[in-house]
C-alpha cells in the first residue's frame, strides 16, 4: 500500500498482543484519520490478579484478536477514557456483552455517542471505581467544551497509561506532506506534546488541569503509553514532564 494511505505511520504487526511488562500488554491498530493527518492507535489491556482484563480505548474489533485476549483472561471492563475515544466500544459490546463499559465524564451527553445507542454502564471520575481499587489509580483531565480524559496508573508496574494528553508521530513514519504540519501541531517525535488544539481546550480549565497533571508526575511512572504514536518505554517521567512543560511551567 502507498504511504500515502497512511498504513507506514502504524506500528506492525497490527490487531495482536505485544507484552510491556507483568500484566500489561498493547494492541497497535489504524491508520484512523483526524483533521486529515493518518494516525496510529493504540489500546492498553491490563489484567488483573482475578484474572479480568481491562481494555483502555478499544481500538478495531475482531474475532482472533478476542479469541487471544480470552486466553489471558475474561474481558469484563471496556474503558472509553475521553470524548473521543468510543467508535469501537459497539463492536466490542457486542462480542463481549458481560463486559461492563466504563466512559469519561461527559460522554454520554455527545450527540453522536447517543445516536449510536452507545450503552455506558457506568461514568469514571476521580475516585477509583471497586472494580479496579488497589491495581489502578486515576486522575481527570479538565478542559472546555465539555472535554475530560481520564489518565491511568497500573501501579504494580508504574505503567501510566493516557489517551491524547501526549502524541509523538515519528516523522519517518508519516506522509512528507504531513511533516510540517504534525512539527507545527507540537506532536513530532522525539518531543510529542499534546497536541496545540487540544492545549487551548485545556487552558479553558488550567489551574486544575495543572493540579491533575502534577498528580501524574507525582505517580514518577516507569513508562507512558499512550494512544497515538511511540509511547515512552523507559525513563517515563522525565518523558512526560517535558511533554507537558507547556501546562505546568
Amino acid at each position: 500500500m502507498s504511504g500515502l494511505s497512511g498504513d507506514r505511520v502504524t506500528y506492525p504487526p497490527l490487531e495482536v498482543l505485544k507484552p510491556v511488562c507483568e500484566g500489561v500488554w498493547i494492541v497497535d491498530s489504524g491508520p484512523i484519520h483526524v483533521l486529515g493527518m493518518p494516525l496510529p492507535v493504540r489500546m492498553t489491556v491490563i489484567r488483573f490478579a482475578d484474572g479480568d482484563l481491562w481494555l483502555h480505548s478499544p481500538t478495531r474489533f475482531s474475532d482472533p484478536l478476542r479469541r487471544e485476549l480470552e486466553q489471558l483472561g475474561r474481558i469484563g471492563h471496556l474503558v472509553g477514557p475521553n470524548v473521543a475515544h468510543w467508535s469501537f466500544l459497539p463492536e466490542w459490546q457486542r462480542a463481549c456483552p458481560d463486559a461492563e463499559t466504563w466512559a469519561a465524564p461527559a460522554l454520554r451527553e455527545r450527540a453522536q455517542v447517543k445516536k449510536a445507542r452507545l450503552r455506558l454502564d457506568h461514568d469514571l471520575g476521580e475516585t477509583v471505581p471497586d472494580a479496579w481499587a488497589g491495581y489502578i489509580e486515576q486522575a481527570v483531565i479538565p478542559g472546555g467544551a465539555g472535554f475530560h480524559e481520564v489518565d491511568f496508573l497500573h501501579k504494580p508496574t508504574r505503567t501510566l497509561v493516557l489517551t491524547d494528553l501526549v502524541v509523538n508521530l515519528e516523522g519517518e513514519k508519516l506522509p512528507r506532506i504531513m511533516r510540517g504540519a504534525a512539527r507545527l501541531a507540537g506532536v513530532l517525535a522525539p518531543h510529542g506534546k499534546t497536541p496545540v488544539y487540544l492545549r487551548l481546550i485545556i487552558r479553558m480549565r488550567r489551574q486544575e488541569a495543572a493540579a491533575a497533571a502534577s498528580r501524574l508526575l507525582d505517580w514518577a511512572p516507569e513508562r507512558v503509553i499512550f494512544s497515538h504514536g511511540r509511547w515512552f518505554e523507559r525513563d517515563g517521567a522525565t518523558a512526560l514532564r517535558r511533554s507537558l512543560d507547556w501546562l505546568l511551567a
